[in-house]
Order: structure tokens, then C-alpha cells, then sequence
């Protein structure tokens, strides 16, 4: 499991939005592999040195996306950072894309939510809106 601050992953969502107006559209997370697949508003769930959710507009030369670390899982405050993600998000790098449209609709629906939980299995990504203490 692995949750953020919804208010950070509405700010990454915004900002891939933004990107993709000045520069072109979304950036593909396929690495070219599917051509055109999930080049629509959205964020990436990036697992390599730790886990975020980055934005996906394109971005300018010379310019970086937006990150935000995971609550579990941020190699600058978390000494366990590479065992937590190894168990939940698996050893070998890898990005899955994640619908802009349907994060926000789970988050309207519930105005009192304060992160965005994202659990992953073999086969599955799930993902809620949960109100923390």
C-alpha cells in the first residue's frame, strides 16, 4: 500500500495538465512500446529509487516533472525506503499509468479524503481516496 497527499497528487495532476498545453501533450510511459496508449491526462506510479507519482505532460527541455514521494516509501527520510518497496511495489523498476479522470472523481465524491491510496497486486492496481487522522 502506498498512500499520498491528495492535495500533492491534484498538484502533479495540474501540473502534467499544464505541460501538456505549453509543450505538446502527454509523455508516453510505455517507452515507446504502445504508441499513442495513455497519452492522456494523468500521473505515473514510478518504483525505482522509491515510489511517486510524477506528472506526464511533456516538460520543456531542461525541465524536470513534478514528484511526490510516496508516505512509505521516500528514500530521502525513509532508511527502509528499498525493503517497503520491494514487498509492495515489487525489486525491478517499472511505471503504471494512472487516469487523471478517475483519481479526481474518487476525490469529489469525498470531500473529507486527505490521500490517495494505491494497493498493487500481480495482476491488479487499486486505488481510493481515504480520509487520514
Amino acid at each position: 500500500m502506498f498512500t499520498f497527499p491528495l492535495s500533492a497528487v491534484r498538484a502533479v495532476i495540474a501540473r502534467g495538465q499544464a505541460d501538456a498545453r505549453v509543450n505538446g501533450g502527454y509523455r508516453n510511459p510505455h517507452f515507446g512500446l504502445a504508441p499513442g496508449k495513455d497519452e492522456e491526462p494523468g500521473l505515473w506510479l514510478v518504483g525505482d529509487h522509491g515510489v511517486y507519482v510524477m506528472s506526464n505532460g511533456h516538460i520543456a527541455e531542461g525541465d524536470r516533472a513534478m514528484v511526490v514521494y510516496a508516505d512509505q516509501c521516500n528514500p530521502n527520510i525513509d532508511p527502509d525506503w528499498y525493503d517497503y518497496k520491494a514487498h509492495h511495489f515489487g525489486g525491478d523498476d517499472d511505471v503504471v499509468f494512472l487516469a487523471a479522470d478517475e483519481i479526481l472523481i474518487l476525490a469529489d465524491k469525498r470531500p473529507d479524503a486527505t490521500h490517495l491510496r494505491i494497493d498493487l497486486s500481480a495482476s491488479s492496481v487499486f486505488i481510493a481516496v481515504v480520509a487520514k487522522p
